[in-house]
């Protein structure tokens, strides 16, 4: 229910604060007026939560009857608007299930300068957390006013980054730091503009700075509300943008294909190929992190998919050519390196640990502790003995835990996939809500680009001829964006921009970009803006900021 409008201090207006460089820099390639559309957009939460349906175990009604009940059911007051969910209209794209959530609303504070609200500041990431939906946690509690008990209203507010003497950005306070609700508050204007909701606390001031979890406040009164999605229908669907839905989809994937997915965690797009390919061919799910592999291992086992492979594998190294190629084996027998199937995942006991079974590392530890020599021997030194005896002290790890195992990949050789998804660490410019964005300069900018285009030049190598290449990122940048198709059309001939279904995007940045340094950077050629995917926050389809080109491999030379 809207309320009577409080105060400008007590509202929810932030604004983006980018390096001037930068912002002159999107001005240029966006139009200022559009730029500005863009940043305030990036401030707030998409009005819709984005559902995608495991449909190789259930279907679209089928959720929403579920999902329906359970918002129906739910005590927190969530009443979004009428009919909430809804099946996505596009064509191809009826598994996806939209859930309407409502804002920005005006809060009453009950503000007034003798009687002020008893406030919690939290950190920004979980302000950006809350603003989707989530609570808050204690972990995310930076400051509170003195006295708060629990049962007590409170108002939520954001601490933002300041710039500080070193011309660095900082958040310029302690946690535990008791706030003031007067002007004589050193971080009393800080917080203008920055209340994100009206909530209860679940503890006392005392009790969110001893306590290590746990939830600090209940908002039940937010500017955005957005339902909660956390373990509901685990398995059944997954909460993911839809403009990363669409990226699976420019992929085209066939059954009984051989597709990698170079930067694969946390696994989204990698289930929904998989998904579109009804489960059937063979997936290889790469990431330089263990355990973000663990990540995409436990997300494809909870949904039942067992055509995923995973590896432990930097993107920058995922060509290996055939006189180096490693002797070890894996599960299908013809990937280079070591890659863990999620068919062997299912069956392997040791997804489901016991206390009285103990892993190989752990008897392997035990056994070199027992039969070391006084002085050290020649098996294993001291300081192991003593990380090994640690080790077993704090416990099993996450890997033993998990029962997983992200086994090593020395790479691919080339022409090994019939399509390669290069979804690229970005500068993630285009996820919202976004509330800060000041430490991208100009120069960090163009080395993501950079970065890219190493990452590139592995992906089409891995391709075979007549296969697939999707480059897909999550930013407004056009170094990251315009520039690599740019970069990629321009170096390797035998590449051509391919069209994509569903088309919803709109077309990217076509011409050049001149900075003051005498930089120049070349965006795309009039035709091929058409071609390529470029989602922007501030249209009528209030999706996340993303990019997606897509291209077909002719004859290599």
């Amino acid at each position: 229910m809207e309320m009577n409008h409080p105060s400008s201090r007590y509202s929810y207006e932030p604004v983006l604060r980018w390096d001037p460089e930068v912002e002159d820099y999107f001005n240029k390639a966006y139009g200022p007026d559009h730029f500005a559309r863009i940043s305030k957009a990036l401030t707030r939460p998409s009005c819709y939560s984005c559902i995608r349906v495991n449909t190789v175990k259930t279907t679209s009604d089928a959720v929403i009857e579920k999902l329906t009940k359970i918002l129906n059911d739910s005590e927190d007051g969530l009443k979004l608007v009428q009919s909430p969910i809804s099946k996505c209209q596009i064509p191809g794209l009826e598994y996806v299930v939209f859930v309407n959530g409502s804002g920005p609303h005006r809060i009453e504070y009950g503000s007034s300068p003798e009687n002020p609200p008893k406030e919690v500041l939290v950190s920004r990431k979980c302000a950006e957390a809350v603003l989707r939906g989530a609570q808050v946690y204690v972990p995310g509690v930076l400051a509170c006013t003195a006295h708060v008990e629990k049962g007590d209203a409170v108002a939520v507010c954001v601490a933002m980054e300041q710039p500080n003497d070193e011309g660095d950005w900082s958040v310029n306070m302690t946690r535990g730091t008791t706030l003031q609700g007067q002007p004589t508050d050193p971080f009393y204007c800080e917080r203008s503009g920055l209340y994100i909701g009206m909530g209860t606390a679940m503890l006392s001031r005392a009790g969110m700075f001893r306590v290590s979890h746990g939830v600090a406040v209940d908002l039940n009164n937010r500017v955005f509300r957005l339902p909660s999605f956390h373990n509901v229908l685990e398995g059944e669907i997954f909460l993911q943008n839809l403009p990363s839905i669409v990226a699976a989809h420019a992929l085209d994937p066939q059954k009984g294909e051989r597709i990698l997915d170079m930067c694969a965690a946390p696994g989204g797009k990698t289930t929904a190929i998989a998904i579109l390919m009804n489960d059937e061919g063979e997936i290889v799910a790469a990431d330089r992190s263990h355990n973000k592999v663990l990540d995409v291992q436990r997300l494809s086992a909870e949904m039942g998919l067992t055509c995923i492979t995973t590896c432990k594998l930097d993107a920058l190294k995922s060509v290996c050519l055939p006189n180096t190629l490693s002797d070890s084996t894996t599960s299908n027998g013809d990937i280079s390196g070591s890659v863990t199937s999620h068919s062997e995942l299912l069956s392997n006991e040791g997804m489901v640990p016991h206390a009285s079974r103990k892993s190989e590392a752990e008897n392997s530890y035990e056994k070199n502790a027992s039969t070391e020599q006084p002085n050290g021997g020649d098996n294993i030194s001291q300081s192991e003995i003593r990380k090994n005896k640690g080790r077993l002290k704090n416990g099993r790890g996450r890997t033993q835990t998990q029962g997983g195992r992200a086994g090593k990949s020395q790479g691919f050789p080339p022409n090994s996939f019939d399509r390669v998804l290069l979804d690229a660490p970005c500068s993630a410019l285009g996820l919202r809500p976004r509330l800060f964005a000041g430490l991208e300069t100009v120069i960090s900018l163009r080395n993501h680009g950079r970065y890219q285009r190493k990452m590139f030049d592995q992906a089409v190598q891995l391709v075979r001829v007549g296969g697939v290449l999707v480059y897909s990122t999550c930013t407004i940048n056009p170094s990251e964006n315009e520039a690599v198709v740019r970069y990629a059309l321009d170096k390797y001939k035998f590449l051509s921009l391919a069209p994509q279904h569903p088309r919803i995007g709109g077309p990217g940045l076509v011409g050049r970009c001149e900075f003051p340094d005498g930089y120049v950077e070349e965006w795309l050629k009039p035709g091929e803006d058409k071609m390529v995917q470029k989602f922007d926050p501030s249209s009528e389809l209030d999706t996340i900021g993303f990019f997606i080109a897509k291209f077909s491999v002719g004859p290599k030379d």
